[in-house]
């Protein structure tokens, strides 16, 4: 997954909005107004490409121990957030997804009803 596949895969998805609140290097999806994902542009330019993605706790747990690249967030809350390198190359394409879809969805579930019914 290259950075334009990850940025369209990310907007395709409803009520998505990117930002960068920290600095111009680090681009933010967010969706209700909460981050689902990080990545910054410079590791992409460096071929050292990570996102950083919220989680649920217990599996974070299991990608970390089944992936060398999946690691506690980087800046984040280790118990709710994974860095995923994907410069190393060891996890594929729809897992990456699916992952990306797993951050969105546990957003989306956190938000207040009236917020959420607009994005189901």
């Amino acid at each position: 997954m290259n950075i334009e596949q990850l940025y369209t895969y990310c907007q395709s998805k409803k009520g998505v909005t990117e930002h960068f609140p920290f600095d111009e290097d680090v681009l933010v999806f967010k969706v209700g107004g909460k981050m689902f994902l990080l990545t910054s542009l410079k590791s992409w330019e460096q071929e050292e490409q990570a996102i950083n993605l919220k989680c649920d706790p217990d599996y974070a747990l299991e990608l970390r121990a089944m992936y060398e690249s999946v690691e506690p967030g980087y800046h984040m809350s280790k118990k709710h957030w994974n860095t995923v390198k994907l410069y190393k190359g060891e996890i594929e394409a729809q897992l990456i997804k699916t992952l990306i879809d797993h951050s969105y969805d546990l957003i989306v579930k956190s938000l207040p009803k009236k917020i959420r019914e607009t994005l189901l």
